[in-house]
């Protein structure tokens, strides 16, 4: 798709680990010709040693991607009337999901208040896609990426977050939601598919709307 299409002002793509979020979300911020604010989990250095001892390092990791999504999504109160949006691949309610997997009680209630402080002051997306899709094909993309300490994800975990996510965002009615089956189909790489998710953003700007391609095609 090479021509720019209208934005939606600040787009959220959402979804559980290995799901396809930032590669989406780069696309469609291309798309939009909007500006891509990303994850950075590279640049955590307690992440490879959170997989490898979770209760030890659970509250340091959480701590610094709290920081760094704020000061990211911070970003959005300032505009830029040169561009017409932001797309991000993440919300900063998903930290306070893997908080509350993560920490035990009282590294839980030191991380709320910290929370606490920072979520008052963030806008809302104007618009959120999330991107679902079973556990096994989870692991199964986690696996082709081949980022070395992704290898140490269990399924039970794993599941756990699908679970969170699911649970989260059932309940989420801060904005226009969009529920995307994203087990079989290939909205990066597929131009149809891609195609067909940009169409269901632009009309679906109000309340929870649910996109499968594969219906479409049926």
């Amino acid at each position: 798709m090479d021509t720019e299409i209208e934005s939606p002002g600040y787009l959220a793509v959402e979804g559980p680990i290995g799901v396809g979020k930032t590669s989406l979300a780069q696309r469609l911020a291309d798309a939009f010709g909007s500006q891509p604010l990303l994850e950075s989990p590279e640049e955590n250095p307690f992440l490879e040693r959170f997989y490898q001892s979770p209760a030890r390092f659970a509250l340091p990791t959480q701590l610094f991607f709290l920081f760094q999504r704020a000061r990211q999504i911070g970003t959005l109160k300032q505009g830029d009337m040169f561009r017409p949006g932001y797309v991000t691949d993440f919300m900063l309610e998903k930290d306070a999901l893997f908080a509350r997997i993560n920490l035990d009680d009282d590294e839980l209630r030191l991380y709320e208040q910290v929370y606490a402080q920072l979520r008052l002051e963030l806008p809302v997306p104007d618009q959120v896609v999330y991107l679902q899709a079973p556990v096994d094909v989870l692991l199964e993309r986690i696996r082709r990426r081949r980022i070395g300490y992704e290898r140490m994800i269990e399924r039970e975990y794993l599941q756990e977050v699908v679970d969170a996510y699911t649970q989260f965002f059932y309940h989420y009615t801060a904005g226009p939601l969009l529920v995307v089956n994203a087990a079989e189909i290939n909205i990066v790489d597929n131009d149809s598919d891609f195609e067909m998710l940009v169409d269901a953003i632009r009309k679906h700007r109000s309340g929870r709307h649910f996109f499968n391609p594969l219906a479409s095609r049926a």
